[in-house]
Protein backbone atom coordinates (compact mmCIF):
# COMPACT_ATOMS: atom_id res chain seq x y z
CA UNK A 1 0.00 0.00 0.00
CA UNK A 2 1.67 3.38 -0.91
CA UNK A 3 1.34 6.23 1.98
CA UNK A 4 0.56 9.79 1.51
CA UNK A 5 3.61 12.47 3.01
CA UNK A 6 1.24 12.93 5.63
CA UNK A 7 1.06 9.46 7.31
CA UNK A 8 4.71 9.34 6.60
CA UNK A 9 5.01 12.40 8.63
CA UNK A 10 2.27 11.00 11.32
CA UNK A 11 5.17 7.96 11.60
CA UNK A 12 7.94 9.64 11.94
CA UNK A 13 6.14 12.23 14.49
CA UNK A 14 4.94 9.44 16.36
CA UNK A 15 8.35 7.60 16.30
CA UNK A 16 9.95 11.29 17.93
CA UNK A 17 7.02 11.54 20.10
CA UNK A 18 5.52 14.64 19.27
CA UNK A 19 1.83 14.11 18.62
CA UNK A 20 -0.77 15.54 20.93
CA UNK A 21 -3.20 13.22 22.18
CA UNK A 22 -5.68 12.48 19.11
CA UNK A 23 -3.19 12.56 16.89
CA UNK A 24 -1.56 9.70 18.40
CA UNK A 25 -4.80 7.97 18.88
CA UNK A 26 -4.79 8.50 14.78
CA UNK A 27 -1.73 6.96 14.44
CA UNK A 28 -2.53 3.51 16.56
CA UNK A 29 -5.74 3.55 15.27
CA UNK A 30 -4.16 2.66 11.62
CA UNK A 31 -1.30 0.89 13.12
CA UNK A 32 -4.31 -1.86 14.31
CA UNK A 33 -5.97 -2.35 11.27
CA UNK A 34 -3.32 -1.73 8.87
CA UNK A 35 -0.02 -4.30 9.16
CA UNK A 36 2.12 -2.06 6.32
CA UNK A 37 1.68 1.27 8.72
CA UNK A 38 3.17 -0.59 11.25
CA UNK A 39 6.38 -1.64 9.41
CA UNK A 40 6.60 2.38 8.54
CA UNK A 41 6.05 3.56 12.35
CA UNK A 42 8.76 0.26 12.99
CA UNK A 43 11.49 1.62 10.39
CA UNK A 44 11.20 5.10 11.89
CA UNK A 45 12.22 4.10 15.48
CA UNK A 46 14.96 1.95 13.94
CA UNK A 47 16.21 5.03 11.93
CA UNK A 48 15.48 7.42 14.97
CA UNK A 49 16.45 5.42 18.04
CA UNK A 50 20.31 5.19 16.51
CA UNK A 51 20.20 8.61 16.72
CA UNK A 52 18.54 8.87 20.44
CA UNK A 53 21.38 7.07 21.65
CA UNK A 54 24.09 8.58 20.68
CA UNK A 55 22.36 11.69 21.95
CA UNK A 56 23.06 12.70 25.55
CA UNK A 57 20.20 14.48 27.41
CA UNK A 58 20.79 18.21 27.78
CA UNK A 59 19.18 20.04 30.55
CA UNK A 60 17.34 23.52 29.42
CA UNK A 61 18.12 26.71 31.07
CA UNK A 62 15.68 28.11 33.70
CA UNK A 63 15.34 31.37 31.12
CA UNK A 64 13.88 28.73 28.08
CA UNK A 65 11.14 27.60 30.29
CA UNK A 66 10.30 30.74 31.39
CA UNK A 67 10.24 31.86 27.31
CA UNK A 68 7.68 28.62 26.51
CA UNK A 69 5.12 28.92 29.43
CA UNK A 70 5.51 33.09 27.74
CA UNK A 71 5.13 31.31 24.38
CA UNK A 72 1.98 29.08 25.44
CA UNK A 73 0.49 31.62 27.64
CA UNK A 74 0.57 30.47 31.20
CA UNK A 75 3.03 33.48 32.01
CA UNK A 76 1.78 37.17 31.00
CA UNK A 77 4.43 40.24 30.93
CA UNK A 78 3.22 43.39 31.26
CA UNK A 79 5.28 45.65 30.19
CA UNK A 80 4.08 49.82 31.58
CA UNK A 81 6.45 52.64 30.57
CA UNK A 82 5.37 55.30 33.16
CA UNK A 83 6.06 58.75 31.55
CA UNK A 84 8.15 61.23 33.47
CA UNK A 85 6.80 63.77 35.65
CA UNK A 86 6.09 67.08 34.12
CA UNK A 87 7.87 70.26 35.89
CA UNK A 88 6.13 72.85 36.39
CA UNK A 89 6.58 76.14 34.23
CA UNK A 90 6.91 78.12 37.58
CA UNK A 91 9.33 76.10 38.79
CA UNK A 92 11.34 76.10 35.75
CA UNK A 93 11.39 80.06 35.85
CA UNK A 94 12.45 79.50 39.18
CA UNK A 95 15.57 77.94 38.00
CA UNK A 96 16.23 80.35 34.90
CA UNK A 97 15.90 83.53 37.51
CA UNK A 98 18.99 81.87 39.62
CA UNK A 99 21.20 81.97 36.72
CA UNK A 100 20.62 85.41 35.62
CA UNK A 101 17.75 84.40 33.08
CA UNK A 102 14.95 86.62 32.85
CA UNK A 103 11.90 86.98 30.73
CA UNK A 104 8.78 84.69 29.86
CA UNK A 105 8.65 80.83 29.69
CA UNK A 106 7.05 79.71 26.21
CA UNK A 107 4.70 77.42 26.66
CA UNK A 108 5.24 74.19 24.32
CA UNK A 109 2.59 74.08 21.66
CA UNK A 110 0.77 71.00 21.17
CA UNK A 111 0.42 69.47 17.64
CA UNK A 112 -2.53 67.69 17.06
CA UNK A 113 -2.01 64.75 15.11
CA UNK A 114 -4.42 63.69 12.65
CA UNK A 115 -6.57 60.34 13.44
CA UNK A 116 -5.74 56.90 11.29
CA UNK A 117 -8.37 54.57 11.07
CA UNK A 118 -6.87 51.00 11.36
CA UNK A 119 -8.93 48.76 9.14
CA UNK A 120 -11.05 46.25 10.97
CA UNK A 121 -10.78 42.43 10.11
CA UNK A 122 -14.18 40.53 10.03
CA UNK A 123 -13.27 36.88 12.93
CA UNK A 124 -16.11 35.41 11.19
CA UNK A 125 -14.54 35.29 7.55
CA UNK A 126 -11.63 33.22 8.95
CA UNK A 127 -11.61 29.64 9.41
CA UNK A 128 -10.30 27.90 12.89
CA UNK A 129 -10.05 24.89 11.49
CA UNK A 130 -8.11 25.74 8.81
CA UNK A 131 -5.58 27.58 10.77
CA UNK A 132 -5.03 24.98 12.76
CA UNK A 133 -4.33 22.63 9.59
CA UNK A 134 -2.03 24.86 8.30
CA UNK A 135 0.43 24.88 12.29
CA UNK A 136 -0.08 21.26 12.75
CA UNK A 137 1.33 20.80 8.60
CA UNK A 138 3.98 23.59 9.19
CA UNK A 139 4.92 21.72 12.66
CA UNK A 140 5.27 18.40 11.41
CA UNK A 141 7.17 19.33 8.39
CA UNK A 142 9.30 21.16 11.05
CA UNK A 143 9.85 18.01 13.28
CA UNK A 144 11.06 16.11 9.91
CA UNK A 145 13.49 18.64 8.86
CA UNK A 146 14.93 18.45 12.03
CA UNK A 147 14.89 14.64 12.04
CA UNK A 148 16.53 14.76 8.74
CA UNK A 149 19.02 17.21 9.33
CA UNK A 150 20.16 14.83 12.38
CA UNK A 151 20.18 11.87 10.41
CA UNK A 152 22.46 13.50 8.28
CA UNK A 153 24.34 15.29 10.74
CA UNK A 154 24.94 11.28 12.69
CA UNK A 155 26.44 9.89 9.29
CA UNK A 156 28.64 12.54 8.82
CA UNK A 157 30.13 12.44 12.06
CA UNK A 158 29.44 8.32 12.00
CA UNK A 159 31.77 8.67 9.02
CA UNK A 160 34.55 10.65 10.11
CA UNK A 161 34.79 8.58 13.20
CA UNK A 162 34.73 5.37 11.04
CA UNK A 163 37.76 6.95 9.43
CA UNK A 164 39.71 8.71 11.82
CA UNK A 165 38.87 6.38 14.90
CA UNK A 166 37.31 3.19 13.72
CA UNK A 167 37.73 1.58 17.24
CA UNK A 168 35.19 4.02 19.31
CA UNK A 169 32.37 2.71 16.74
CA UNK A 170 29.93 -0.57 18.13
CA UNK A 171 31.71 -3.85 16.23
CA UNK A 172 28.19 -3.96 14.00
CA UNK A 173 29.21 -0.29 12.34
CA UNK A 174 32.62 -0.52 12.32
CA UNK A 175 34.38 -1.04 8.54
CA UNK A 176 35.53 -4.06 7.55
CA UNK A 177 38.98 -4.08 6.64
CA UNK A 178 40.30 -4.22 3.22
CA UNK A 179 42.88 -6.87 2.33
CA UNK A 180 44.66 -5.59 -0.84
CA UNK A 181 46.92 -7.99 -1.88
CA UNK A 182 49.77 -6.62 -4.11
CA UNK A 183 51.42 -8.50 -6.67
CA UNK A 184 55.36 -8.50 -6.65
CA UNK A 185 56.67 -9.15 -10.61
CA UNK A 186 59.87 -10.67 -10.34
CA UNK A 187 62.76 -8.68 -12.61
CA UNK A 188 63.06 -10.48 -15.78
CA UNK A 189 66.16 -12.96 -15.69
CA UNK A 190 69.53 -10.98 -17.15
CA UNK A 191 69.82 -12.27 -20.78
CA UNK A 192 72.50 -15.43 -20.43
CA UNK A 193 75.59 -15.04 -22.27
CA UNK A 194 75.50 -18.23 -25.07
CA UNK A 195 78.24 -20.42 -26.46
CA UNK A 196 79.89 -19.30 -29.68
CA UNK A 197 80.85 -22.12 -32.23
CA UNK A 198 83.34 -21.49 -35.40
CA UNK A 199 83.98 -23.58 -38.47
CA UNK A 200 86.90 -22.46 -41.03
CA UNK A 201 85.48 -23.73 -44.66
CA UNK A 202 88.78 -24.59 -46.60
CA UNK A 203 89.66 -27.18 -49.36
CA UNK A 204 91.81 -29.75 -48.44
CA UNK A 205 93.92 -27.98 -45.79
CA UNK A 206 94.57 -24.77 -47.50
CA UNK A 207 93.81 -21.34 -46.66
CA UNK A 208 90.29 -20.37 -45.14
CA UNK A 209 87.50 -19.77 -48.09
CA UNK A 210 84.76 -18.68 -45.30
CA UNK A 211 84.20 -18.74 -41.74
CA UNK A 212 81.51 -20.01 -39.99
CA UNK A 213 79.84 -18.78 -36.69
CA UNK A 214 77.01 -20.44 -34.84
CA UNK A 215 75.37 -19.10 -31.64
CA UNK A 216 74.56 -21.68 -29.57
CA UNK A 217 71.41 -20.08 -27.34
CA UNK A 218 69.94 -18.93 -30.97
CA UNK A 219 71.45 -21.20 -33.44
CA UNK A 220 72.16 -18.34 -35.59
CA UNK A 221 75.00 -18.81 -37.94
CA UNK A 222 76.55 -15.91 -39.95
CA UNK A 223 79.08 -16.90 -42.77
CA UNK A 224 81.95 -14.16 -43.55
CA UNK A 225 83.73 -14.67 -46.87
CA UNK A 226 87.49 -14.64 -46.82
CA UNK A 227 89.17 -15.86 -49.76
CA UNK A 228 86.55 -17.48 -52.24
CA UNK A 229 85.24 -15.79 -54.74
CA UNK A 230 82.03 -17.12 -57.12
CA UNK A 231 82.48 -17.23 -61.08
CA UNK A 232 80.34 -15.42 -63.06
CA UNK A 233 76.67 -17.32 -63.57
CA UNK A 234 77.34 -19.71 -60.49
CA UNK A 235 76.79 -18.82 -56.82
CA UNK A 236 77.95 -20.82 -53.62
CA UNK A 237 75.73 -22.49 -51.89
CA UNK A 238 75.88 -23.82 -47.93
CA UNK A 239 74.72 -27.16 -47.01
CA UNK A 240 74.36 -29.20 -43.51
CA UNK A 241 75.82 -32.87 -43.95
CA UNK A 242 74.68 -35.22 -40.70
CA UNK A 243 74.25 -39.24 -40.79
CA UNK A 244 71.51 -38.39 -39.01
CA UNK A 245 69.74 -36.59 -42.01
CA UNK A 246 68.88 -39.27 -45.23
CA UNK A 247 70.64 -36.38 -47.76
CA UNK A 248 72.29 -33.25 -47.05
CA UNK A 249 69.95 -29.57 -46.45
CA UNK A 250 70.23 -26.42 -47.97
CA UNK A 251 71.45 -23.68 -45.94
CA UNK A 252 70.59 -21.00 -48.40
CA UNK A 253 72.73 -19.15 -51.09
CA UNK A 254 75.97 -17.26 -49.51
CA UNK A 255 75.72 -13.81 -50.57
CA UNK A 256 77.98 -11.59 -52.53
CA UNK A 257 78.51 -9.20 -49.54
CA UNK A 258 81.68 -10.24 -47.07
CA UNK A 259 79.04 -11.55 -44.24
CA UNK A 260 75.63 -13.48 -44.87
CA UNK A 261 73.54 -14.21 -41.66
CA UNK A 262 70.49 -16.72 -41.45
CA UNK A 263 68.18 -18.22 -38.30
CA UNK A 264 67.90 -21.48 -40.05
CA UNK A 265 69.64 -23.68 -37.87
CA UNK A 266 66.76 -22.99 -35.28
CA UNK A 267 64.70 -25.95 -36.45
CA UNK A 268 67.93 -28.48 -35.84
CA UNK A 269 68.44 -30.16 -32.81
CA UNK A 270 71.46 -28.28 -31.07
CA UNK A 271 73.74 -31.36 -30.44
CA UNK A 272 73.23 -32.64 -34.37
CA UNK A 273 74.18 -28.14 -35.27
CA UNK A 274 77.37 -29.15 -33.07
CA UNK A 275 78.17 -32.43 -34.77
CA UNK A 276 77.36 -31.74 -38.29
CA UNK A 277 79.56 -31.18 -41.31
CA UNK A 278 79.60 -28.17 -43.30
CA UNK A 279 79.99 -27.90 -46.93
CA UNK A 280 80.18 -25.41 -49.70
CA UNK A 281 79.01 -26.18 -53.58
CA UNK A 282 79.16 -24.50 -56.49
CA UNK A 283 75.22 -24.20 -57.84
CA UNK A 284 73.76 -22.19 -60.30
CA UNK A 285 73.23 -18.46 -60.02
CA UNK A 286 70.34 -18.70 -57.25
CA UNK A 287 71.05 -21.69 -55.42
CA UNK A 288 70.14 -25.11 -56.47
CA UNK A 289 66.69 -25.54 -57.66
CA UNK A 290 65.67 -28.58 -56.30
CA UNK A 291 67.23 -28.49 -53.20
CA UNK A 292 70.04 -30.93 -53.83
CA UNK A 293 73.86 -30.14 -54.35
CA UNK A 294 74.53 -30.76 -57.79
CA UNK A 295 78.81 -30.74 -57.42
CA UNK A 296 80.92 -32.19 -54.74
CA UNK A 297 81.73 -29.83 -51.73
CA UNK A 298 84.75 -27.89 -52.73
CA UNK A 299 84.76 -26.63 -48.96
CA UNK A 300 83.96 -28.06 -45.96
CA UNK A 301 84.63 -27.73 -42.25
CA UNK A 302 83.10 -28.66 -38.61
CA UNK A 303 82.39 -26.41 -35.77
CA UNK A 304 84.57 -26.11 -32.37
CA UNK A 305 83.76 -23.65 -29.33
CA UNK A 306 85.51 -20.90 -29.19
CA UNK A 307 83.63 -19.25 -26.10
CA UNK A 308 82.45 -21.83 -23.71
CA UNK A 309 78.53 -21.15 -22.66
CA UNK A 310 78.29 -19.63 -18.46
CA UNK A 311 78.43 -22.53 -16.05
Amino acid sequence: MAYSEDHIALAAEYALGTLDADERAQVETMMSADPGFIAVVVAWEHKLGALNQMVGSVEPRPELWEKIRAAVGHVERQSQVEPPESASLSAIAEALASHGVVGPVATPAVVDMPSVDTPSIDASAVDPSNVIRLARSAQRWRMIATATSAIAAALVVMIGVGVSLPDLLPDGMRPKPKTQVAAVQAPPPAPRASGQYVAVLQKDGGGPAFILTVDQATRNFTVRKVGAAAEPGSSFELWLISDRLPKPRSLGVIGANDFTSRPVLSSYDPELVRAATYAVTVEQAGGSPDGNPHSTPIFAGKLIETVPPPR
